[in-house]
């Protein structure tokens, strides 16, 4: 069961037909323009593994790549990205960056419960893309998302590990 929040008009807008490319493929949806991209790839398509966190793009949970840069799509209208390449995280193992990156997860056994772990796994591919060996303020200033388990010490370990710098254990 999705749980969306409570929408704040009481007029329903017109729905248009537009022409995504999401993962590689061009899909085609119905949706009010203004509709989050969040909604539109979970209920609309079926994709599950972007998450709702708080709506409001502070948590990243909800985070893809739209063009190679990690966007929040609890708050991107999916007018914005028609014409333009979303990545979500059920893709993300067709890149090789994003395939490291899930390896170095797993081998650093990052997730605990799992819930921000795919907006955690597209901004640490979001980074590297454009950073391969990215310094610890690189690190620091890209890896925001929250993590309400506290996994942050080994999500740096496995972006560090990824980079080709070995941390000293804990």
């Amino acid at each position: 069961m999705t749980v969306r929040p409570p929408v704040a008009c009481t007029q329903e807008a017109s729905k248009t037909a537009m022409k995504l490319q999401i993962n590689g493929r061009t899909v085609e949806v119905a949706s009010e323009p203004d509709t989050p991209l969040l909604w539109v790839l979970r209920d609309e398509l079926g994709m599950t593994g972007t998450k709702y966190g708080c709506g409001l793009a502070q948590c990243g949970a909800c985070s893809v790549l739209i063009d190679g840069e990690i966007a929040r799509s609890c708050v991107t209208p999916v007018e914005s990205v028609a014409g333009r390449n979303v990545m979500t995280i059920e893709a993300i193992e067709a890149d090789e960056v994003g395939k490291r990156v899930v390896s170095a997860w797993v081998a650093h056994q990052v997730p605990q419960c799992g819930y921000c772990q795919s907006g955690q796994v597209m901004a640490a591919t979001a980074l590297l893309k454009h950073t391969p060996q990215p310094t610890e303020q690189d690190i620091a200033a890209a890896m925001v998302n929250l993590c309400r388990c506290g996994t942050y010490n080994a999500i740096k370990a496995a972006v560090n590990d990824l980079a080709g710098r070995k941390e000293a254990p804990v």
